[in-house]
């Protein structure tokens, strides 16, 4: 009987295992010519080319081109759309740059108590199911753009009960809220909102026929809450290094820069987990040899070895520094961790000891291609770190 159950399980077990793989096979994928699929696929599922061959139509410029994910070689399980862009040349940077992002709407990062003028304690909120993450997008009807339109309109109420509109885990939500008396013109509802973000980082190439481009490698944050910023819009400015800070074992290292508040460089119009994307509004500088751009480098031409990365660490100069890739990761598209790398050049490790935060973002070249983008240091050895590849890049950049 044990047995029967055990292999009862054991069947499970794997119909689970089967499912959870073909669930995470995206419904569509998006290739530079010359790429072929790179996905994570269990034993027993393969892909079948619905019309043409492979050969054929990966190296040509082509949309929704039907593929098939099947079982045991018959058995359709998934159909997935795939558009393959054209090989495109981009200019690598490496400038370090200035951000200054802005919600859709004003983020909430906090909660407290309001004490009344006779004492009590009072949570406005404690009714509703908001929380930290979630952003508020209308009161009493109105659009909310920024923390204070927010508080205008909550000292103007009076104390009237405002409906609120506010996006919590992808899904609109409303209800209504009173505002609690505090002096004699001000109001509060119990909630702490932030409604922008700014910050340092390093801008890794662009496009110089469509000015797109693309930076850190990695998405911004909200400090407090965690979450991934819900940019409504934001601005790319010229950044000055003030101070660096040498990374050591079990603490990462900082380049601190002052932000420019001079009109922008760029437009930023996407934050996602893979970088910061956006059009210039002027074109910046680049090392000479590269002034005329590079290819993005297919995942099949990266290799283990020697590489460089520029980056901007001294009087806004660009450098280009050698480290060293020591793991691939073909497959992964899940994260901004494609590949391992180790930084060699003495200059580098002198002057940061390896990885620092600012950093993210520097180009990674191999044999005059854009391989990837510098994302992660690893806390425990800054001279190590992570980056994604360069295809995961330009596909988010040209969307």
């Amino acid at each position: 009987m044990r047995k029967k159950y055990f292999f009862i399980i054991l069947v499970l077990t794997i119909m689970l295992l089967y499912i959870s793989n073909i669930s995470q096979i995206p419904k569509k994928i998006v290739l530079l010519e010359g790429e072929e699929i790179k996905i994570k696929k269990l034993y027993g599922l393969n892909l079948s080319y619905t019309s043409d061959s492979k050969e054929v139509w990966k190296n040509q410029v082509t949309e929704n081109k039907k593929v098939d994910v099947k079982l045991l070689g018959n058995i359709k399980v998934k159909e997935v759309s795939v558009t393959v862009y054209p090989k495109v040349k981009v200019i690598p940077t490496g400038n370090l740059i200035g951000l200054k992002l802005y919600t859709n709407g004003v983020l909430v990062i906090g909660s407290t108590e309001i004490i009344t003028n006779d004492g009590q304690a009072k949570k406005p909120y404690e009714h509703l199911d908001i929380k930290e993450g979630d952003t508020i997008l209308e009161i009493d009807k109105k659009e909310i753009d920024t923390s204070k339109t927010l508080q205008k309109i909550i000292n103007e109420s009076k104390g009237r009960t405002l409906e609120i509109k506010y996006a919590s885990n992808g899904e609109i939500k409303t209800g209504n809220i009173t505002p609690i008396k505090i002096s004699e013109h001000e109001y509060k509802i119990g909630l702490w909102v932030r409604d922008s973000a700014s910050g340092v980082g390093t801008m890794s190439f662009y496009d110089p026929t469509s000015k797109k481009f693309a930076a850190l490698g990695h998405g911004i944050s909200d400090s407090d809450t965690g979450e991934l910023l819900n940019i409504e819009k934001g601005e790319m400015v010229n950044s000055r290094i003030i101070t660096i800070t040498k990374g050591q074992k079990g603490f990462p290292g900082e380049i601190k820069g002052s932000i420019s508040k001079e009109s922008s460089i760029g437009h930023v119009n996407q934050n996602t987990n893979f970088g910061i994307f956006g059009s210039l509004v002027e074109t910046p500088k680049t090392l000479e040899k590269y002034k005329d751009g590079i290819e993005i480098a297919l995942r099949s031409d990266i290799q283990e070895g020697k590489a460089t990365i520029i980056s901007t660490l001294e009087n806004n100069k660009l450098e280009e520094f050698e480290i060293e890739i020591t793991d691939i990761y073909q497959e992964n598209n899940s994260d901004n961790k494609s590949m391992k790398l180790k930084i060699t050049d003495e200059r580098l490790l002198d002057k940061t000891g390896g990885i620092i935060c600012g950093m993210s973002g520097s180009p990674i070249i191999q044999n005059d291609k854009i391989i990837g983008v510098l994302t992660n240091v690893l806390v425990s050895d800054p001279s190590v770190g992570y980056g994604v590849f360069s295809d995961i890049m330009i596909k988010e950049m040209i969307k």
